[in-house]
């Protein structure tokens, strides 16, 4: 398989836009294919059965266009199957699941009073569980399913300030925010809302999420298979341009797809990839 394959990424809708976000500013020569299954979403919603066949489809159809590796940019997909998905195909799968140890390990050895910001089915998923309870001796960790996070961004109403900052408020009014040391995002969707959160957070709780991890772990699974893209400095020794002008890197090519017939659901993809307003 050509390194110059790319890289396939899918989500049950919109949020896997932010981990093809993290994976172009961490390999922007990687050449990347995301598929959004909006028709489909919000998978937290939805039957464990109905996510695995969602998502073996999706990975048939990304291997069919040449995907060197996979990566489920869906905690709740990844807890539904990412199992099965490795057991069926060669490639490799990286999947993701709610940054809760990057969490506690920010106390170095403090318990930490963390809150788990997901969706429905990952919250109750045995894989989470097992993640918690490698930590909830030590720490307080709370779980809160916050499904209507999922649909502002599906419906494009990220700039609907007042809706945002209603929904924080029903889903995290209840708790003593000031005693809280960290909120997880545990769902890609709820990257978009960093900023958000930092406005509705006190100054004291830390926002965490996955996707660096994630595209570090990508980087590292690459370069030991040696299939990491070239690197375009490579090319600059041969490169037949004038003496002294520079010669402008390559970057790799990202190509959106949606499963959802209503076309504005791609030119939500590219927006949500292209915009600075929420990184």
């Amino acid at each position: 398989m050509s390194n110059s394959a790319p890289i396939g990424v899918f989500d049950s809708g919109m949020g896997g836009i932010s981990v093809v976000r993290q994976i172009r500013a961490d390999m922007p020569d990687e050449n990347i294919v995301f598929y959004g299954d909006s028709a489909h979403a919000p998978y937290g919603l939805k039957s464990v059965e109905e996510i695995r066949g969602y998502c073996f489809a999706i990975v048939d159809r990304l291997l069919d266009m040449g995907a060197k590796a996979i990566v489920i940019a869906c905690n709740t997909a990844t807890s539904a199957c990412v199992n099965d998905l490795r057991e069926r195909y060669s490639v490799p799968i990286i999947g993701m699941e709610p940054a809760l140890k990057v969490a506690c390990d920010r106390g170095n050895g403090t318990p930490q009073h963390v809150i788990v910001a997901a969706t429905p089915l990952t919250l109750r998923e045995r894989k989470f569980a097992r993640l918690m309870a490698r930590f909830q001796n030590a720490h307080d960790i709370e779980k809160q399913p916050c499904p209507d996070l999922v649909t502002i961004v599906e419906s494009g109403q990220l700039e609907d300030r007042d809706l945002v900052m209603r929904t924080l408020h029903k889903y995290f009014d209840h708790y003593d925010l000031e005693h809280v040391d960290s909120v997880v995002l545990g769902c890609t969707h709820f990257i978009f809302y960093r900023s958000y959160f930092r406005e509705f957070l006190p100054s004291n709780v830390a926002i965490v999420d996955g996707n660096e991890g994630t595209s570090r772990h990508l980087h590292v699974v690459l370069e030991s298979l040696g299939q990491l893209a070239p690197d375009p400095d490579d090319d600059k020794e041969n490169a037949s341009e004038p003496a002294g002008s520079a010669v402008q890197p390559k970057h790799g090519n990202v190509t959106l797809l949606n499963s959802s017939p209503d076309s504005k659901m791609v030119e939500l993809e590219r927006y949500l990839l292209d915009t600075p307003l929420y990184r």
